[in-house]
């Protein structure tokens, strides 16, 4: 699913270069000194680019993350080093430096900062694109609130997730294919034995990330690998429990590879390693193959469900939620709107004798409904159900405090603002796909500068980043001045919903969700018939 159908305000996220106020910081890692800056009136210090790996070029390239070469000298880490190689995915992220050389960390913390709480922030991007040091993810606003926030670039693509079955037999694990997600795994092992230098708490970690971030936060709860790396877990849209974005089986990905590999003239692991990254990124787009995760008997010992269901994941506090609105311009804005009869139609063919039930829950009888049955729907189907169905596997199974949101606000957008030549509202648009991180991040003017902000978002980005933070620091969102935001149980299945006004109220739409459990459900039972939407 394009971003393009989900983010109609453009933004050019380039690389950001910090400018010093202050004098220089320096820390110690494991690995030798950094040399930071400090911004906000030098009340926070900053430190880009650091590497938490060795660079996997050459023979390192599809090999599990390695350790980086020591160094004497201090590194300067006042500008963040290339975003990992990728294509021109989405028109909204644009990265004017790019290579495979790119695994490293950016660091924000407060001056004085002492054992305090640790975010670590995981990109989004389909597994394709995106990085750390976006200017949405700028960190000061979580810094000011007393948290370590870390953000990291991790390989995409081809890069990331190259499966094949010469790469699986040189594997120590017998694994191929998830190395994007070793990554993360490799960064938060350099939280773990760094972030004490820094003023944060390896004792005290939480993770989080929205989208493709979201599903790897998922993941990182579900591998035997994330055991013990983080305490709390923060979903923001998606999980690996839907119709979308795998994983997939190794055997599969492997034949994938496989035939990629011909499809480049390679005969060789090691022509293929030869190649150069541009030359691999331009087939990879040629081909229209989608690199993603796979169940590899590794970092996924099996299907993301089943370890769930066993009750076998990580056993800690998880607040998870999606937007209302996720995809919704994917209908509102197609030349031809959806119609009761087209709109029926197409959810019989789509969901075959599961379509009674999903209509029921989608109720269509006027045009009006329809379309907003039909934004639903898709925005579900997306993200939606995935989200809802890993909230429910944890609280079922998961032994540790489940909190549910809903992100409702309507984002305003530039007046005159137009897609494909036609004017659009913040209605057409809805609380979109991504919408919600520069509420998240305290960011919205800094990244979207354009935009015309209100005071009211403003507030509620100062609420949204409050729960965030809270629930980093003690495993519960709720302290002074804040909506209070009780958990999602069974007994009592309450969601926050975020908006202009942040209230908290029971659960709607449950029927929908266990509508389209059933439909998927049965098409997991019976891989051979599935339908993605």
């Amino acid at each position: 699913m394009s971003r393009l159908a989900c983010a109609v305000v453009p933004v050019v996220l380039a690389m950001t270069v910090f400018a010093g106020i202050g004098g220089a910081q320096e820390v110690k890692t494991t690995a030798g000194p950094v040399k930071g800056t400090t911004v906000g009136n030098g009340a926070i210090r900053v430190f880009s680019g650091i590497p938490y790996a060795a660079p996997p070029v050459g023979d390192l390239r599809w090999r599990p993350p390695q350790p980086v070469a020591p160094w004497q000298l201090v590194k300067d880490a006042t500008t963040p080093g290339p975003a990992c190689t990728q294509g021109k995915v989405f028109d909204d992220i644009s990265f004017p430096q790019q290579s495979e050389d790119c695994l490293t960390v950016n660091v924000y913390a407060p001056v004085e900062a002492t054992r305090l709480p640790v975010m670590v922030w995981i990109h989004g991007g389909g597994f394709q694109a995106g990085g750390g040091p976006e200017p949405r993810h700028d960190g000061q606003a979580f810094a000011r609130k007393g948290i370590v926030l870390v953000t990291m670039n991790y390989r995409l693509g081809v890069f990331g997730f190259l499966a094949h079955p010469e790469l699986t037999r040189e594997s120590a694990g017998s694994a191929s294919g998830n190395y994007g997600l070793l990554d993360q795994v490799a960064a938060l092992r350099w939280v773990k034995d760094n972030i004490a230098a820094f003023g944060g708490d390896p004792g005290n970690v939480t993770i989080f990330g929205e989208s493709a971030g979201s599903f790897a936060v998922s993941g990182l709860m579900a591998s035997p690998l994330g055991k013990g790396l983080f305490h709390k877990a923060i979903g923001q849209s998606g999980a690996f429990f839907g119709a979308t974005l795998g994983p997939g089986s190794l055997a599969a990905a492997e034949q994938q590879g496989v035939a990629f590999a011909r499809a480049t003239g390679a005969d060789t692991l090691a022509a293929l390693r030869g190649k150069p990254a541009q030359e691999l990124l331009d087939a990879a787009t040629a081909s229209k193959q989608h690199f993603s995760p796979v169940i590899d008997g590794y970092f996924l010992p099996r299907d993301v469900p089943a370890t769930y269901a066993a009750g076998e994941q990580s056993h800690v506090p998880l607040l998870a939620g999606w937007n209302a609105d996720e995809i919704r311009t994917a209908v509102t804005l197609r030349p031809q709107k959806p119609t009761v009869q087209t709109f029926t139609e197409h959810t019989r063919q789509q969901f075959g004798v599961h379509a009674e039930a999903v209509l029921r829950a989608y109720s269509a009888s006027t045009d009006a409904e329809a379309l907003e049955s039909a934004a639903a729907l898709a925005s579900d189907m997306f993200i939606g159900y995935s989200t809802w169905k890993w909230i429910e596997m944890h609280l079922a199974t998961g032994r540790s405090p489940v909190y549910r949101y809903s992100f409702d606000r309507q984002i305003p957008v530039p007046t005159g603002h137009t897609v494909m030549g036609a004017p659009v509202t913040a209605k057409d648009i809805g609380a979109r796909h991504a919408g919600e991180i520069e509420y998240v991040f305290g960011s919205l003017e800094r990244s979207l500068p354009k935009v015309p902000w209100e005071d009211v978002d403003r507030k509620l980005s100062d609420t949204m980043t409050s729960y965030w933070v809270n629930f980093a620091r003690t495993g519960d969102p709720n302290g002074p001045a804040l909506p209070r935001w009780s958990p999602y149980a069974a007994a009592a299945r309450r969601v926050m919903h975020l908006d202009v006004s942040v209230k908290l109220a029971d659960e709607i739409h449950r029927a929908r969700y266990e509508a389209l459990d059933a439909f998927l459900q049965a098409q997991r039972a019976a891989p051979t018939t599935h339908v993605r939407p």
